[in-house]
């Protein structure tokens, strides 16, 4: 049977995937979310066990990342598996890889060497820190890059030293923007009929998303610090007690920051000199932050939401995981589908956050095991039986 397509978007192209662990992989699945026919290379190795680094193949983690995809094995070590891959890449549409920047090139897989047998490949790549300059052979992990490219130092309460933040940042938005030069140079594609390098690393995502605090140094000379819960710029933005737990409140301007101070019964707060004028606010807002939460801690987190919402200041509960994916309107945007399995195993995992009227994702095939589809996938690309057998006998596939 034809393997299912995630969605119709990208049907039209052929991804052949030899990421690991997870930038590499988050990218992958953008594209094969969206319908690409993704292929994943397990390596094919005396001690790979059927198993990457990354976790187990069943674990939750692994799961996550490699939906939607098919698999198959080769030893890219050997001269007829590379034969084999350049085979395949002659009629792909993109190659994707997290290697360090010189062992493409030592296997012959690198951009340079594919584009001789396909023009209008299109060669993502992901790395620590560049694909060249002083630290590019440097092993990169998303911590060293969330500590290298500034977030470390803005995140945590002041005072306490650099606090790393709670989710792989740097790993993941690498893998996001590498999937969206992808899809740039593809549209590119339709016009120069070339295909391209695609190139970033866990650092320039890093920088990246600084965003505004980067700014204000590059323009302003402003070196950004920890300011814990409060909001850098908005006051009073931040985490408050409440009789049960905590919530979030958020103030962008003197007319909300009115209505909060109307919501709380201390009307009194909002014309008092200290926090009349946002710079007032800002300079004083320890001070503010305590008359607020002396209000705040009289009543539960599921009033004050309510209460807060009705006088239009922007507010949220603040959850655990398991309290979030109960959230009325999480379980209404649906992003927590179960795939489809013969083995009927419970397999429920994150879906895409956007949503496409005509060509939506779907969670279509459960994660691949190792290599399950080999001969299917070479069969399809030309490979006959015989071809086949005698890739197996040698151990290339």
């Amino acid at each position: 049977m034809p393997f299912p397509h995630a969605s119709e978007a990208l049907s039209r192209f052929t991804v052949l995937d030899l990421t690991r662990v997870r930038s590499g992989p988050t990218c992958v699945r953008q594209l094969a979310d969206w319908g690409a026919t993704v292929i994943k290379i397990d390596a094919l190795t005396e001690d790979s066990g059927g198993e990457q680094p990354g976790g187990p193949r069943r674990g939750s983690d692994f799961q996550n990342l490699h939906r939607n995809k098919r698999a198959m094995t080769l030893n890219l070590k050997d001269e007829r598996g590379l034969a084999v891959f350049k085979r395949l890449a002659a009629k792909a549409d993109v190659v994707v890889e997290n290697f360090r920047p010189d062992v493409k090139k030592k296997l012959g897989i690198d951009y340079e060497s594919l584009r001789e047998i396909n023009p209008r490949i299109v060669y993502g790549s992901i790395s620590g820190f560049g694909q060249d300059g002083p630290y590019h052979k440097r092993p990169g992990f998303d911590q060293i890059a969330q500590g290298m490219g500034g977030l470390m130092s803005i995140t945590g309460a002041p005072g306490e030293g650099p606090m790393r933040v709670g989710i792989p940042v740097a790993d993941l938005t690498a893998g996001l923007f590498c999937a969206m030069g992808i899809l740039t140079a593809l549209l590119e594609r339709e016009v120069s009929g070339k295909g391209q390098w695609v190139q970033t690393s866990l650092l320039q995502a890093q920088i990246f998303m600084l965003d505004f605090q980067a700014a204000r140094w590059l323009m302003e000379k402003e070196v950004a610090k920890q300011a814990g819960n409060n909001h850098p710029t908005s006051i009073p933005t931040g985490v408050f007690k409440t009789s049960d737990g905590y919530i979030n409140i958020a103030t962008t301007g003197g007319r909300i920051w009115e209505r909060c101070a109307q919501a709380i019964g201390a009307p009194e707060l909002y014309s008092h000199p200290d926090y009349a004028t946002a710079p007032a606010r800002s300079k004083n807002r320890d001070a503010l932050n305590a008359e607020i939460e002396k209000r705040t801690v009289t009543k539960s987190t599921e009033t004050w939401v309510r209460e807060f919402n009705e006088a239009g200041v922007p507010c949220g509960p603040i959850y655990a995981i398991d309290q979030m994916f109960e959230d009325a309107q999480v379980r209404h945007l649906g992003i927590a589908q179960d795939v489809p399995n013969d083995e009927d195993r419970h397999i429920r995992l994150v879906g895409q956050p956007v949503t496409l009227s005509r060509t939506p994702s779907k969670m279509v095939a459960r994660p691949p095991e190792f290599g399950e589809q080999t001969d299917e996938v070479l069969a399809e690309f030309g490979f006959n039986a015989e071809e086949i057998a005698k890739l197996r006998q040698a151990k290339v596939v």
